[in-house]
């Protein structure tokens, strides 16, 4: 499956739900937002059908999303259900930890590759006032559990922002390599709220990673199926990612798509464009004119971002 510019689009994020135990600043107000009526959100078996579809033409790789998507109760049973969808390679989960550790078995059990958990400080004030919740404990507790489970590949997540965890860097670098993880950073991107945040740039990192470990050597070879670029440090025992849209575009390269807990397909996350896909999924469209919706949809895919061209919040597009 190819877009007008020729991408090839096989991986595809998809979000559970809208809703999050969380409040992170950049993402939800810590007020909340109105939750989506439940009949308004896509269904487990319309989930399953669409995936069918989307790998029927060259989707081999989903990532399970939210708002926070084990708020969303059997998720677990979606997955292995996705799992055994042949055609699929890889089902992976962004989780922020908080409900992970009673969930860890079932995830194993539904046969999940991959977690990658939103830690963006080690600092537990700190913690508090990005997400407005003391749980940070919990999520260390569930990230040390994980060890208990080798067959889920591991990434820690941190969004960068610099009046918070500018200085952090290479304890939480120190961390990750520490339970046997890849540490992603990802740059803030101008989306709703995140536009009031300040980020710090990905050569900022290497510097300071580089003063730490010693000199950095770019990984050519594809890591992972998304965009991260990853780098090895002389003395660092892992490898660091690094998601950075703003100053290190990958338009040219992006691969991925995302429908939305509301069943709409947005081919680019920088762009207010989307396909409603619940719509003519409940009129009973047969599975080939979904097909032709999708593939006409994909192929209008944009060059490229272009922000703040989207006011919605994160907790909405599924990150």
């Amino acid at each position: 499956m190819r877009d007008q510019l020729g991408r090839e689009i096989d991986y595809m994020r998809i979000s559970l739900t809208d809703r999050c135990n969380l409040r992170c600043g950049y993402c939800m107000p810590r007020c909340g937002v109105p939750s989506v009526p439940h009949e308004m959100i896509l269904r487990f078996d319309e989930i399953i059908r669409l995936v069918n579809i989307f790998c029927s033409m060259g989707v081999k790789n989903v990532k399970i999303t939210g708002g926070e998507p084990l708020v969303r109760k059997n998720a677990s049973a979606l997955i292995g259900e996705m799992k055994s969808i042949s055609g699929i390679e890889k089902v992976t989960m962004t989780t922020n930890g908080i409900l992970l550790s009673e969930n860890l078995e079932a995830l194993a059990e539904a046969g999940l590759d991959g977690i990658n958990i939103s830690l963006d400080t080690l600092n537990r004030n700190k913690y508090l006032k990005i997400t407005g919740s003391d749980g940070l404990d919990t999520v260390l507790k569930a990230i040390d559990r994980c060890r208990a489970f080798p067959q889920i590949k591991l990434k820690i997540n941190t969004v960068t922002m610099a009046d918070y965890n500018r200085d952090e860097i290479c304890a939480l670098a120190d961390f990750a390599a520490d339970c046997g993880a890849s540490i992603r950073f990802i740059e803030m991107m101008p989306i709703g709220l995140g536009a009031g945040f300040d980020g710090y740039s990905q050569d900022e990192i290497i510097a300071a990673l580089e003063e730490a470990y010693g000199p950095a050597k770019i990984i050519n070879e594809k890591v992972g199926s998304g965009p991260a670029q990853y780098f090895e440090f002389e003395g660092y025992r892992g490898r660091v990612g690094f998601i950075s849209p703003m100053s290190h575009k990958f338009c040219q390269s992006c691969n991925r798509i995302r429908l939305t807990s509301e069943g709409l397909l947005k081919p680019c996350l920088g762009s207010n464009e989307g396909i409603d896909l619940r719509k003519p999924l409940r009129e009973g469209l047969t599975d080939e004119k979904l097909a032709d919706i999708i593939k006409q949809g994909i192929y209008r895919k944009p060059a490229g971002h272009c922000f703040p061209a989207t006011n919605s919040l994160m907790s909405k597009i599924g990150g």
